[in-house]
């Protein structure tokens, strides 16, 4: 472990190896970080923290304060952050509740500066937070999601996987797998398809969830008959799986489409 002098390391926090800490950084007890971590000036690590293998912790970044919920009555919780995960300017990641005991944050993530994530969160891997992107308490977010600058995501809402949302949005429903999200209020915008062909979907696999999303948004079926219909019409795959699973399971309800 490389620290600087003017840092505050409790004694029984666990540092792996090759950590490097600069100063004026704050790690609590009760804290594991994980080897080749760079957690730079000014940083604080609370105690529940897990933070994972060469992850970088910029200045200002509080990981793992408690709570901003009012029920929260001081249990034994908390925030894991994965491996290779970035963590920018002044970011606050809370720990968890009763509720699910943990917020996480995955791997090879990037959370721009300002970013809040709230208690109980669940952030899967490689997911992109926009700066001063505000993400309230047991919010999920699946793989490869991007959330642009200035997003605001209602509590208990779900991001699916391969989403981009346009900066700038305010979330109050769930965000199906595999969309473009934005105007005001929110709506469907269309297949992420920029974004499916930078991560190796193939043209089928693209054209299949259009058709997926035809029937969902622009068939004039309500939820309940377009789920029938894309049942019946469209072929098994793994997209079809994850896109019906996502809005039969959905409990807020999922976004409009543009054209209702």
């Amino acid at each position: 472990m490389n620290h600087n002098p003017l840092s505050n390391i409790h004694p029984d926090a666990i540092i792996g190896k090759n950590v490097s800490i600069g100063p004026f950084v704050t790690i609590d007890k009760n804290v594991v970080i994980g080897d080749n971590t760079t957690i730079y000036p000014n940083a604080v690590v609370f105690e529940g923290a897990r933070i994972g293998k060469n992850c970088r912790i910029f200045p200002g970044a509080v990981i793992s304060g408690i709570p901003q919920d009012l029920k929260f009555s001081g249990e034994e919780t908390t925030c894991e952050i994965g491996d290779n995960t970035t963590i920018r300017e002044c970011v606050t990641v809370n720990r968890g509740t009763a509720a699910k005991g943990k917020t996480i944050v995955g791997n090879n993530c990037l959370l721009m500066a300002y970013a809040h994530i709230a208690h109980d969160c669940i952030i899967k891997n490689h997911v992109i937070v926009g700066n001063a992107s505000q993400l309230a308490g047991e919010v999920e977010v699946d793989d490869f999601a991007i959330l642009s600058g200035g997003t605001l995501v209602h509590q208990f809402s779900r991001i699916g996987k391969h989403v981009m949302i346009q900066g700038g949005s305010r979330l109050g429903k769930d965000i199906p797998p595999y969309v473009t999200a934005g105007r005001e209020p929110i709506t469907y915008s269309g297949v992420n398809v920029i974004g499916l062909k930078r991560r190796g979907f193939t043209n089928e696999q693209i054209g299949n969830i259009q058709e997926i999303y035809r029937v969902l948004y622009q068939s004039g079926l309500n939820n309940t008959d377009a789920v029938k219909q894309i049942q019946i019409s469209i072929p098994d795959s793994e997209e079809k799986g994850n896109i019906l699973s996502f809005v039969i399971g959905s409990q807020r309800g999922i976004i409009r489409g543009y054209l209702e």
